[in-house]
């Protein structure tokens, strides 16, 4: 399986050449090593965990114009002509059809370890300093406002509203960066959650200062 993931690696840096800059090779290389870190202290099966977290995005529906079948297409048909078994390659499509936090009100109730660790890891690359920083390009690739005092969160939103946003990057950190500490699945990705938690409370605190100019 190591040659595998070596040419997984190759074909996903290939595939996500020129990509915005919060969803490129280093997000998904990331996501990769955090998935490695959290699976180390669980009991799931190594080679299911680093596929997925490899092709998690290697077809990010918002760039897709919203289409969620993309990605398990392409990512089926890479692992097909590796050769790897139908077994893992159906769990590697469940953790990437499954693993978004628009998709959270529809996967099931119990899920597989593997999926646990993918999501956490994705999510932790969503917050902290480099969650900061993959916000603000993101906002700017849209041409999103990066703050208006007059435009409140929206909280509550459905699956097709959450789409459909457009606000501004702070209210971003309202509508999902700061829930994602208390939807860890891990007790390692909690660990990992709750420093960079902490670290967008201090930006946050700092940025109101700066912007009232208090």
């Amino acid at each position: 399986m190591k040659s595998t993931i070596n040419n997984t690696v190759e074909f996903v840096k290939e595939k996500l050449e020129g990509a915005e800059a919060g969803h490129d090779w280093y997000h998904i290389e990331r996501v990769w090593k955090l998935s490695k870190k959290i699976a180390e202290a669980e009991n799931c099966n190594h080679d299911v965990v680093e596929l997925s977290a490899l092709l998690h995005d290697i077809a990010d529906p918002k760039f897709h114009n919203g289409d969620e079948t993309l990605a398990l297409k392409i990512s089926r048909e890479f692992l097909e002509s590796q050769q790897v078994s139908e077994d893992i390659i159906e769990q590697v499509l469940f953790v990437i059809k499954n693993i978004s936090f628009k998709n959270r009100g529809e996967v099931p109730s119990e899920l597989p370890v593997e999926l646990k660790i993918v999501q956490d890891a994705d999510r932790i690359d969503a917050i902290g300093a480099i969650g900061i920083g993959r916000t603000f390009n993101f906002g700017g690739f849209k041409n999103n406002l990066m703050y208006d005092p007059e435009v409140p969160p929206s909280l509550n939103m459905s699956k097709e509203e959450y789409k459909k946003s457009n606000g501004t990057t702070i209210n971003h950190f309202y509508e999902k960066l700061l829930l994602l500490k208390d939807l860890m699945n891990t007790e390692k990705g909690r660990e990992l959650a709750q420093q960079r938690h902490d670290f967008m409370l201090t930006f946050l605190d700092q940025f109101y200062k700066e912007w009232n100019v208090d």
